[in-house]
């Protein structure tokens, strides 16, 4: 049967064609079998040969044939980007349908085992495939962590130049097989709007255990969600075993092997894990192990979490962590916070905090403030991460205008909140030219026990009305910034530890995580309705 196709952008319709061609072949005027001589005429020495009339008869039947529609995008969350739709009966797993491993592409193994328990089909390796099989191969151009998968002739193949694109292939494989029960006919080719898609998880204000955090990185790869940030270290706990400081571990923690255990699944799934210890403010649980090194004001009145960034020791202090967990943690960036320093949330640090203004001149210059040190504790913190060989990162509310030190320009801006004192509108940090991760408290902040005016995010508000421009508030910044805005992470945060379980946490943030994998992956207007989303998630997650 002839194969015909036509390309139907994601959210595009196509013309379903109504009736199909049948080839017949003519036989001979004879009738004779394609291929057979004709009888002889009869003929003679000086005789002329003459032709019988042609004989009348009904044509031949076509020989029935089997036609299909034109095939619809499958159904996935997040949406394909783009399908090429074909007629023809698709891929459905099968008693003797294997998965398989292109020649060269060894590499994909575990992708490929994944698969195959998953679907419940045989994982056969690095052989050729067969009628009925899916291959996984390595190879062609392409974006990070694109994909192109082709149903055709009872198989698929999934291809990609990354191991991370094949394996959202296999995503879009098994939502599609589990949705409908079966991948359709044509080419998928997909790949995410921004590098960087993610879940923030604070365990410092409320403990999680280990398997509750692997059930998340499962579900985040099921999204195409990349990045899992982990924030373990603030005023009530310091949550992941230490070596070199021992004393500041809080009772319930999770073990360093523990640690290795969620890693070694998040590598499986290409999720990156990146930790993050919170400083100069944010750090009561250090601090009560060390309270010689807390933040005093002029009359000796300690503030909570902030940490005497005057003092050599805690500086020594910090960068020991820094240093400790960035072997611990693979990945390629680490989070060093910056946040709500308390010194600065005054009305003169200058003068409330006078051992820090003495410090700041003595480092800086005559004209340094308060608000330069700190500055210039960011860059000394991004400086430690950066010989590990890790990209910083740090919440916008660290990074200053104004003074006679600057920000690092290629530490990353985790835009939160534009409500601190002294906000700084998003736009004025990408006309700085920074890269910037969007983490707006307006719409994906999940707040434990909904404390100073935060309420719960929900699903729909995301799938609605935010896209990665939205940093702040509901205004979004100009669209030629939009390469500068890296992505984004839904976090969950621990302010009223008690106010849920961890199963309640999880509940809760299924839809508003499951509409932030949407708009991380494709930023455009959906096509579907909420409604419709909705329904879809129930059915192929």
């Amino acid at each position: 049967m002839m194969r015909y196709s036509i390309r139907v952008p994601r959210g595009g319709t196509a013309l379903m064609a109504t009736a199909v061609a049948l080839a017949t072949v003519a036989a001979c005027s004879s009738g004779s079998p394609s291929g057979a001589p004709s009888p002889a005429s009869p003929s003679g020495s000086g005789g002329t040969s003459t032709s019988a009339a042609p004989t009348s008869a009904p044509p031949p039947s076509p020989t029935p044939t089997r036609t299909y529609p034109l095939s619809t995008a499958p159904r996935t969350v997040p949406a394909v980007r783009d399908h090429e739709a074909a007629r023809g009966p698709g891929w459905k797993p099968t008693p003797t349908a294997g998965i398989v491993i292109a020649a060269g592409s060894e590499g994909l193994a575990d992708e490929a085992r994944l698969l195959a328990g998953e679907l419940k089909i045989a994982y056969r390796g690095a052989v050729a495939a067969r009628a009925g099989d899916v291959e996984l191969a390595l190879g062609g151009k392409g974006a990070p962590e694109s994909y192109t998968l082709t149903t055709r002739d009872n198989g698929v193949r999934i291809t990609g130049p990354d191991q991370a694109g094949v394996f959202y292939g296999t995503r879009t494989l098994k939502q599609s097989v589990k949705g409908s029960g079966s991948m359709p006919e044509g080419t998928v080719t997909d790949a995410p709007a921004k590098p960087q898609r993610g879940l923030n998880l604070d365990i410092a204000r409320k403990f999680f255990t280990a398997e509750w955090i692997e059930a998340r990185l499962r579900e985040m790869a099921d999204l195409k969600l990349n990045q899992f940030g982990l924030h373990f270290s603030d005023d009530q706990g310091f949550r992941i075993a230490s070596d070199t400081h021992p004393e500041i571990v809080s009772a319930e923690h999770l073990t360093k092997a523990e640690v290795r255990r969620i890693l070694a699944l998040a590598e499986t799934l290409h999720i990156t894990v990146v930790p993050e210890i919170d400083s100069p403010g944010h750090l009561g649980a250090v601090l009560r192990a060390h309270p010689d090194l807390r933040l005093l004001n002029v009359q000796g009145v300690p503030r909570q979490g902030a940490i005497d960034i005057s003092k050599p020791a805690s500086a020594k202090l910090v960068d020991e962590l820094l240093r400790e967990y960035a072997a611990l943690f693979p990945g390629g960036w680490f989070h060093v916070g910056a946040d709500e320093y308390q010194a600065l949330t005054v009305r003169s640090p200058e003068t409330s905090y006078p051992q820090l203004a003495t410090a700041a001149r003595q480092k800086y210059g005559p004209q340094a403030r308060v608000q330069d040190l700190a500055e210039g504790w960011l860059n000394d913190r991004a400086a430690v991460v950066r010989d590990t060989g890790k990209v910083a990162k740090a919440w916008n509310d660290g990074f200053f205008r104004g003074g006679v030190v600057n920000a690092d320009k290629d530490i990353e801006v985790e835009y939160w909140t534009g409500k601190e004192i002294g906000a700084r509108p998003p736009a004025e940090y990408l006309a700085e030219g920074r890269k910037v991760v969007n983490l707006n408290d307006e719409f994906l902040y999940y707040v434990l026990g909904q404390p100073n005016d935060f309420t719960y995010p929900t699903g729909r508000r995301i799938y609605e009305q935010w896209t990665p421009l939205v940093l702040r508030g509901t205004t979004p910044v100009p669209a030629r910034y939009g390469p500068q805005i890296l992505g984004g992470r839904f976090a969950v945060w621990c302010d009223l530890s008690r106010s849920q379980t961890q199963a309640q946490v999880a509940d809760g943030i299924r839809m508003p995580l499951t509409a932030t994998a949407q708009k991380l992956w494709d930023e455009r207007k959906p096509a579907l309705t909420w409604d419709q989303f909705r329904a879809l998630a129930a059915k192929v997650r």
